[in-house]
């Protein structure tokens, strides 16, 4: 498993756009569709990391307590399924049913979202603000597979209570770190 860590994306940026394929229940999703009223949080993952793994329970969790204050999650799956069949779209659907993930889980094909949004590695997190503008891009937590620190979420659950209360983006924005996306 070759660590990377996610790329720079500055505060302010607009969420690029996308229509895909939402492995949980075979329609196509867009942005503008499944963007949150008071926020949107956009995750790249896939099926196989361990550090996807790792933080899946609290990814369930953590949707599970902000969506009923309006904050929305997305997953997305950029993987090459070629090279990679573990993170096909049938095994995507497979894996939401199996974590209950409460949000949707969409497959980029073509990898054309994951380069907008300079994503890097799975798990890579970004808050965009109602007007789809960035606030945060960065780790979940400082737990890692093996670390021994627990999964809390504490970093990305700091940017989405700063978000609700309508205080400044979190400064120190560390970057996630997890498997390179697997580009074709």
């Amino acid at each position: 498993m070759a660590r990377a860590e996610s790329n720079e994306f500055k505060n302010g940026t607009k969420a690029p756009d996308f229509n895909l394929l939402n492995t949980v229940d075979n329609t196509f999703l867009s942005l503008e569709n499944a963007k949150g009223e008071k926020g949107t949080v956009i995750m790249f993952i896939c099926n196989h990391c361990p550090f996807v793994i790792h933080v899946n329970a609290e990814l369930v969790k953590m949707a599970n307590d902000y969506q009923q204050k309006g904050i929305n999650f997305i997953a997305i799956s950029a993987n090459d399924v070629d090279n990679y069949p573990q993170d096909s779209p049938e095994l995507m659907k497979q894996l939401a049913k199996d974590e209950n993930y409460p949000f949707p889980y969409l497959y980029d094909e073509t990898q054309d979202v994951a380069k907008a949004y300079d994503a890097a590695c799975t798990p890579d997190f970004y808050v965009f603000d109602n007007n789809l503008e960035a606030v945060y891009h960065g780790q979940l937590d400082n737990s890692r597979p093996g670390n021994g620190k627990p999964v809390t979420g504490i970093d990305l659950r700091n940017s989405l209570d700063n978000l609700l209360e309508n205080k400044s983006a979190v400064e120190n924005q560390k970057p996630s770190m997890g498997c390179g996306i697997k580009w074709k």
